[in-house]
C-alpha cells in the first residue's frame, strides 16, 4: 500500500536496488548413520550433535558403555575439525533404511537439508554401499563417505562387490542362507562417493587404555570440515594428518598404494615425519570431469547456493531486468570464489560465464513459464603427482632423472 504523504516535509523511503548477496551454502555438515550404544536411544531420529558430550549424553547410558562404529566414528569426527553432525540411530535393524511404513534410517537425512556429507561408520556390504550412494545421488547436495571392509584386500578392492541371489545351505546345517558376495569389495561407480581403506587404530573413548579399530569415515568427515574451515571446499581434502589415530589396521606398501590409487580408493597412510595422513582425494566415478571429490563437493555448493539464493526470482515478471538481476547476483557469487582461488583462470571470463538472455529464454520457454540461466565455472583441480627433473651435471654433460612424487 502506498504511503500517504499529508505533512509538508522530508521523507526517507528503503528502497532494494542493489544485488541480493549470495551466500555460500554450508559444506561441513556431516549425517551419521548407524547403531548407537545405548541402541534404544532417540531411534530413527535426525538428533543434531554439536560436540562429543552432547553425543554421550543423548546415546550413551549406563555405566558400562561400550563403543560401537558409530561412536568412533563420532569421536573421530569431532577430534579432527567437525563442529556439527546429526546422527540416526537405527538401534538393531538390519537394514541403513529401515523396515517400517515410515521414514526410517538413512531416509530420515532427507529431511536435513543442512547435511552435505553422509556415512554409515562400519557398514561395508554392497547394499549399504548402494543405499547410502543412491540417497547422495538422488538429494545432490551432498557425498557419501564410503568405508571399506575391515580385513579387506588390495586385489578384493579393486573389483566392485555384488550381491546375488542367496546360497541354500548344505543338508544338516541350520539357519537361512545367506547372501552369495562377489570376490570384490569396492563400491559401485558414483560421482557422489568417496571410498576410504584402512581402518585406523585409536583409543576406545570410553576405555582409553584399550586400542581398537574404528571405520575412517568419521575421522574423514572431520577432515572435509576442518579443510572447508582453513582452506575452502575447493581445496582437496588430502595429505593432512588424521588426528585420534595411533595407527592403521593394514599398513599398505608404496606399491599397493599405487595399485588402490588408480582404483579410486582413497588410502591412508602412515609417515615416519609426519605422521598418519589421508593420502586420496578421489570419487568413486570412472569419468574423468568428476574424478576428484574437492571438484564434486564444490559443485554441490555451488549448485545449492545458487538454488538458495535466488529463490527470490519465482514469480517474478520475466523481462529483461529479471535476466539482468539473476545474472549480477550469480555473477558476483561466482567472482568472490575466483578470488578465494577456488576457480582457475588469469580473468573472470577465464574463470566462469553467466549467459540469460533472449538465446537462452526464447517466446516458446517464456510462454513455458521457465527462466534459463546457463551457467559454466573452471575448477580448480589437484596437483596429484609432483615430478622433478632432476639433472646431473657433471664435465659439461647433462644426465637427467625424472622422479616421481604421488
Amino acid at each position: 500500500m502506498a504511503t500517504s504523504y499529508l505533512t509538508p516535509g522530508i521523507y526517507i523511503e528503503e528502497v532494494s536496488t542493489g544485488p541480493k548477496p549470495l551466500e555460500a551454502a554450508g559444506t561441513s555438515t556431516a549425517g551419521f548413520v548407524g547403531r548407537a550404544p545405548h541402541p534404544g536411544a532417540r531411534l530413527h531420529e535426525p538428533v543434531a550433535i554439536n560436540n562429543w558430550s552432547q553425543f554421550v549424553k543423548e546415546f550413551c547410558q549406563g555405566k558400562e558403555v561400550k563403543s560401537t562404529p558409530l561412536s568412533l566414528a563420532v569421536y573421530g569426527f569431532f577430534e579432527n575439525g567437525g563442529r556439527r553432525c546429526f546422527v540416526v540411530n537405527i538401534g538393531d535393524s538390519p537394514s541403513l533404511l529401515g523396515s517400517g511404513p515410515k521414514r526410517e534410517g538413512l531416509d530420515v537425512l532427507r529431511e536435513v537439508d543442512e547435511v552435505a556429507i553422509v556415512a554409515a561408520p562400519g557398514y561395508t556390504d554392497p547394499g549399504s554401499y548402494n543405499a547410502l550412494l543412491t540417497h547422495a545421488e538422488q538429494m545432490m547436495d551432498r557425498v557419501a563417505v564410503l568405508d571399506a571392509p575391515e580385513d579387506a584386500t588390495v586385489e578384493r578392492l579393486c573389483e566392485v562387490g555384488t550381491v546375488s541371489a542367496p546360497v541354500a545351505g548344505k543338508e544338516g546345517e541350520g539357519g537361512p542362507p545367506g547372501p552369495r558376495r562377489s570376490k570384490g569389495e569396492r563400491a559401485r561407480d558414483s560421482k557422489y562417493g568417496a571410498y576410504y581403506f584402512p581402518w585406523v587404530s585409536m583409543y576406545d573413548p570410553f576405555d582409553r587404555k584399550r586400542l581398537v579399530n574404528a571405520p575412517p569415515s568419521g575421522h574423514i568427515a572431520g577432515i572435509y570440515a576442518r579443510v572447508d574451515g582453513t582452506r575452502g571446499v575447493h581445496k582437496p581434502p588430502a595429505n593432512e594428518v588424521v588426528n585420534a589415530a595411533e595407527g592403521l589396521a593394514t599398513p599398505l606398501t608404496r606399491e599397493e598404494l599405487g595399485v588402490l590409487n588408480q582404483c579410486g580408493v582413497n588410502c591412508i597412510r602412515f609417515f615416519p615425519r609426519d605422521g598418519i595422513k589421508v593420502w586420496g582425494a578421489r570419487t568413486l566415478s570412472s569419468d574423468p570431469e568428476w574424478r576428484y571429490l574437492n571438484v564434486r563437493r564444490l559443485f554441490c555448493m555451488v549448485e545449492e547456493t545458487i538454488g538458495q539464493g535466488t529463490r527470490w526470482v519465482v514469480f517474478e515478471p520475466n523481462d529483461l531486468s529479471l535476466r539482468r538481476a539473476v545474472i549480477r547476483d550469480v555473477s558476483a557469487f561466482l567472482r568472490r570464489l575466483w578470488r578465494d582461488g577456488a576457480l582457475v583462470g588469469r580473468t573472470e571470463q577465464e574463470a566462469f560465464f553467466v549467459k540469460c538472455d533472449d538465446e537462452t529464454n526464447p517466446p516458446e520457454v517464456v510462454d513455458a513459464g521457465q527462466l534459463i540461466c546457463v551457467i559454466g565455472i573452471a575448477p580448480v583441480k589437484p596437483a596429484e603427482f609432483i615430478i622433478f627433473r632432476i639433472g646431473q651435471h657433471s664435465g659439461g654433460v647433462e644426465q637427467t632423472e625424472e622422479a616421481a612424487r604421488g
